[in-house]
């Protein structure tokens, strides 16, 4: 190689990096700027902590470990803000010897599918009043139809299943969501390895399976993160193979991570018909929007999410949040929101800050408590 050439490529390299660190710079500017804005908006939109229940709750977690128990601290970490006293344990403990003993004011189950209800009739005949929270409605009917009359008090995620529990004779039912838990779905400012336009979190079901494969090229050209079980299913599965990192349960702050690392984050429901560990065989529809819909919202990222019906009962689409109803809608958003950085930033706040006033783990254990102490 001549002397010219050398110094040539030498130059040529000395550009590079000069480049590379300047875009470094950039982007990193962009990120922490972008999450001093979130904060800001976060400490502006302070409340006061909830008024405190004057009652004794004895909180039965699901005890079903990973990936339920990051659900079971939320909860019991809401409950401890807001419960003059909280005594904590979980269905795998003689539940009905403990509250035989401490008399609690309330007995509230969170999940129960795995809880014996002889329990529960063993503490309603000791005049304990008892409520159960069912977290995976309508997926578990078979399952949750048994359980349910055993209780005093019912809370359901879903919307329809009120009026389906009062119809095999529970009297008291109450349309409960779950929500974000905002220690964990926040505003943070993640590596760069974690960072990418596009992102999806979720179980491979054969809804997502059919949807999916009709994006698959789309999604291959673009900076994509797919994390999930089940991917292989999809047609194509070759050409997002290096997109996808299959098979692995992330925790909340991992899952949190990935939502603000990315520009888009895609939402796409369960239905309720799908074969996959489905026990719901009255065929009971799904119109509530799942949990993820808070904590995407809750991490100030652009959420894209197909439509339930009640959805517009939390978020207003168009203002703080997206939606799609078909493959290529989907597309045409993707696109038109990368294109337009400042409208996708703007929704993303408005959702994050909505996520933050209304749709909280302290929010719905607040309107819970209401429910069982009025007045």
């Amino acid at each position: 190689m001549t002397t010219r050439r050398k110094r040539q490529r030498r130059r040529g390299t000395g550009r590079d990096a000069h480049q590379g660190r300047a875009e470094g710079f950039r982007l990193g500017w962009e990120h922490g700027h972008w999450f001093g804005r979130c904060e800001a908006a976060l400490l502006a939109g302070a409340e006061p902590p909830p008024p405190i229940v004057q009652a004794h709750i004895l909180f039965v977690a699901s005890g079903k470990g990973f990936p339920y128990s990051p659900l079971d601290i939320a909860i019991a970490d809401a409950f401890r803000g807001q419960a003059a006293q909280l005594t904590i344990t979980d269905t795998k403990q003689p539940v009905a010897d403990l509250a035989l003993r401490i008399r609690p004011d309330f007995v509230i189950v969170l999940d129960g599918l795995e809880f014996d209800v002889a329990h529960v009739d063993r503490m309603r005949a000791g005049g304990i009043r008892t409520a159960i929270w069912f977290t995976d409605d309508p997926y578990y009917t078979d399952i949750t139809s048994k359980i349910a009359p055993h209780y005093d008090v019912i809370f359901t995620l879903e919307l329809i299943c009120v009026d389906y529990y009062k119809q095999i004779g529970c009297p008291n039912v109450h349309y409960l969501s779950l929500g974000s838990d905002p220690l964990a779905f926040r505003p943070r400012n993640p590596e760069r390895s974690q960072r990418h336009e596009i992102c999806f979190i979720g179980s491979a079901y054969w809804k997502r399976v059919a949807f999916f494969d009709q994006l698959t090229r789309y999604l291959a050209a673009k900076d994509t993160h797919i994390s999930g079980i089940w991917w292989e299913r999809l047609k194509e599965f070759n050409l997002l193979a290096s997109k996808i990192e299959l098979g692995r349960w992330m925790d909340p702050l991992e899952t949190a991570n990935m939502y603000n690392g990315a520009k888009i984050v895609i939402n796409m429901h369960r239905s309720p018909d799908d074969d996959t560990f489905n026990n719901n065989s009255a065929g009971i529809q799904a119109i509530s929007p799942n949990p993820r819909t808070f904590e995407i919202s809750g991490c100030a990222t652009l959420q894209l999410t197909d439509v339930r019906d009640d959805l517009v009962s939390f978020y207003t689409p168009g203002v703080d949040i997206v939606t799609y109803a078909s493959p290529q809608e989907m597309i045409e958003k993707i696109q038109y929101y990368l294109a337009h950085e400042e409208e996708r930033q703007a929704i993303a706040m408005r959702g994050m800050i909505r996520t933050m006033r209304e749709h909280t783990y302290a929010k719905r254990i607040q309107r819970m408590l209401g429910l069982l102490f009025p007045g």
